[in-house]
């Protein structure tokens, strides 16, 4: 009995540890623990993976199929608040223009001849009533039309905002996932009543990986202005966080972990945290 538990604590170290130690000679009663699995190779071992219902939307009322895993690095990780509202931040900045525009000395429109004399009168010295001491003149330092606000967030805070965000959503139970998007019906009402049934938020944002959406949940949507499809290769910090429940297929989570597992792991991490230059060429 006591090798029995000292072998199911063996089982939850990580493999190198044990292997380290030199415990596989440990002598084991029950047969089912002669063939140890070697856990999953994420935080070192000792996270467990994170699992969620695969549901459906041909039916209104809700019939959980399966059971998906979901890895821990992108749905289970700490949430970074800060790095959330980075990301908010730059998604808005980034394609605003600003088209505040005031006018140098050289475009006012005002006579540019001398107001008085230079001398003989006891006032200051001015030569022309476009500058910007005088009321309706120039302005000094003002802003200038065309201004772009773009920059760009470090690679790194881009991958784990959407890290974060995705945990988060599935910590609040905002995240669900379907086996895919076919609905029998291309009616509102229908999409409108599961979302009710099922308890999600006013606003649902449905991903897929690919952008060849069904034809039913596409004219479905199109009369629905709160709810919206958006491709894996469009998921964004922003559009997470605008919706209130995000709705992912089998596919779209596959590709989504497959994506963001090689950008926290990629070889060539060194050259992707490099400068970004406009125009640069790749």
């Amino acid at each position: 009995m006591l090798l029995n538990c000292l072998a199911k604590q063996i089982r939850a170290l990580p493999s190198t540890f044990t292997a380290a130690c030199r415990l596989s000679t440990v002598p084991i009663e029950n047969s089912e623990f002669n063939e140890m699995e070697e856990p999953p190779m994420v935080y070192g071992g000792y996270t467990e993976l994170r699992q969620a219902w695969v549901s459906n939307l041909d039916t209104i009322k809700e019939n959980p199929s399966t059971i998906i895993d979901l890895h821990p690095q992108v749905f289970g990780s700490r949430p970074r608040i800060d790095i959330i509202h980075e990301n908010v931040v730059w998604q808005r900045k980034y394609k605003y223009v600003s088209y505040a525009n005031t006018k140098v000395t050289a475009e006012v429109n005002m006579s540019s001849k001398k107001p008085w004399p230079q001398k003989g009168q006891g006032r200051a010295r001015h030569g022309t009533r476009r500058s910007p001491l005088f009321k309706g003149g120039s302005v000094i330092h003002g802003p200038r039309s065309h201004t772009t606000h773009f920059y760009m967030l470090p690679f790194y805070k881009r991958v784990y905002g959407l890290t974060s965000t995705l945990s988060v959503k599935l910590v609040q139970d905002d995240l669900h996932i379907v086996d895919n998007l076919d609905l029998p019906t291309d009616d509102p009402g229908y999409i409108n009543d599961l979302v009710d049934s099922r308890l999600w938020g006013p606003s649902v944002l449905f991903i897929d990986d690919t952008d060849t959406m069904p034809r039913n949940i596409s004219l479905a949507l199109n009369q629905i202005k709160h709810m919206n499809l958006m491709p894996v290769y469009g998921l964004n910090v922003y559009s997470m966080l605008k919706h209130e429940t995000l709705v992912l297929t089998v596919a779209a989570v596959k590709k989504i972990q497959d994506r963001l597992l090689y950008q926290l792991h990629r070889p060539d991490g060194h050259q992707a945290t490099r400068k970004f230059m406009l125009n640069k060429q790749n």
